[in-house]
């Protein structure tokens, strides 16, 4: 997990900077999600820490990611756990 805090996002459509990659950062829109859709406090934490645990190993093999794969590799992930999370996560910004 150490190699996470190399990993820069580039941001959607690479318009803006990169951006190191921020596990906080994804935990908690993952958890935001989660408690929107009115998961009890301990099941949305838990949740969000198993998807932020996959994404992380996704991401130690690459220098590098896109915004938008980090997105959809834990929209991924979060669809088996909580799929009403999931699409709210995956579509924020339609639904907001």
């Amino acid at each position: 997990m150490a190699k996470t805090h190399l990993i820069d996002v580039v941001k959607r459509g690479g318009k803006r900077t990169t951006e190191r990659f921020n596990r906080d950062k994804l935990y908690a829109s993952i958890l935001a999600a989660c408690l929107s859709e009115r998961s009890p406090d301990g099941m949305a934490e838990t949740t969000a820490h198993r998807v932020c645990d996959v994404v992380v190993i996704w991401c130690n093999n690459r220098p590098e990611i896109t915004s938008d794969d980090l997105r959809r590799v834990a929209a991924k992930h979060l669809a088996i756990l909580h799929p009403e999370a999931a699409y709210l996560y995956k579509h924020h910004r339609l639904v907001l």
